[in-house]
């Protein structure tokens, strides 16, 4: 609503009450969830609501009730598909179980305690991690606060707070013995050089896998967890071409960089010279210009288990610390030869 000077005038319920020609008791009941009023009343409120342009401060009537419905999510790698598709997850199923979701930053010049503490001054009902592991400090104020935390792939934070994990270290043996499976005796294993605790829980339980075999591996840690890692990691491939036939990338979104770095910079044919094999199953994986062997963690199952872990806590503060994990299973494409 605008005076004549074009100036933007605060709309208040009082404006919204004299318009309507009701209280400004009916207009607060009006937009409060299972408050009474009349479906007359109702209707002649959100009318003169609309025409005015009025909204309803949620966040001053949450900090009057010490309470919200905001759901915080610390959130890093926006650009991964894997994390991008997580957030869209984590966000509409906030909706639908009535939370609004506000999402925060977590990129490496950001302290996640910094952030996690921002969002306690807003009365947050709920924070959801899926950054960096939070230190014990933050999360023993969460809980202090009242304010349930749920850390999703990070490692033990010392507090007793919810956590979602994938089975990572099944994920890791399951890429070596589908390699071997597939013909391959020389390995490597590509990786950021900062690796996060699941990142190298699936490189380390490779490793793992393939020492219990007698099976030697090249560790190739390079770049960051991104395409442009993979195509720079590529080249070092490339360079030790003779000493490797079979290639386990601790994401997917390196395993493409790998692959178009392999097959365009460098001319190896895929799976034939080298076979690769990648971690998250993002639909790129599924395109056809990569096909990409992979291993799969299901984003809905990882988003479904957190949700819940979440809305658990809301309603029972005093259940002891759970630690959901989730499966992974291997999705065999044209990156690795088929098994006879």
């Amino acid at each position: 609503m605008s005076d004549p000077s074009g100036t933007r005038k605060t709309v208040n319920s009082f404006d919204v009450a004299k318009l309507a020609g009701v209280s400004r008791s009916a207009v607060s009941r009006t937009f409060t969830d299972g408050a009474s009023v009349s479906r007359e009343t109702r209707e002649k409120v959100i009318a003169a609501a609309g025409q005015l342009g009025y909204r309803v401060n949620v966040l001053a009537r949450s900090l009057h009730k010490q309470k919200s419905d905001l759901v915080g999510v610390v959130a890093a790698d926006l650009d991964n598909p894997f994390r991008a598709e997580q957030i869209d997850l984590l966000s509409k199923g906030l909706l639908e179980r009535g939370l609004r979701p506000i999402l925060l930053r977590g990129e490496p010049s950001a302290d996640v305690a910094d952030l996690i503490g921002s969002l306690l001054q807003y009365s947050v009902a709920g924070v959801i991690v899926t950054s960096d592991t939070p230190p014990e400090e933050i999360c023993m104020e969460c809980l202090e606060n009242g304010v349930p935390l749920v850390v999703v792939n990070k490692r033990d934070t010392g507090a007793p707070v919810d956590r979602v994990v994938t089975a990572f270290e099944d994920g890791g043996r399951l890429a070596f013995e589908h390699l071997v499976a597939s013909g391959c005796r020389k390995l490597a294993v590509v990786t950021p050089e900062s690796s996060s605790y699941s990142i190298n829980g699936r490189a380390l339980a490779f490793e793992q896998a393939a020492n219990n075999n007698g099976i030697p591996v090249v560790r190739i840690a390079w770049g960051s967890q991104s395409y442009e890692g993979g195509l720079e990691a590529a080249a070092f491939v490339n360079r030790i071409r003779s000493e490797i036939d079979g290639v386990f990338c601790t994401a997917d979104y390196l395993a493409l960089g790998v692959l178009d770095g392999l097959r365009h910079g460098h001319g190896v044919a895929i799976p034939e010279d080298i076979q690769v094999i990648g971690y998250d199953d993002i639909p790129q994986a599924a395109w056809k210009a990569y096909d990409l062997t992979t291993l799969a963690q299901s984003r809905k199952v990882l988003c479904e288990a957190t949700l819940e872990l979440l809305m658990q806590r809301l309603e029972n503060p005093d259940l002891p610390q759970q630690v959901r994990v989730c499966s992974v299973s291997l999705k065999k494409r044209g990156t690795t030869r088929a098994v006879s």
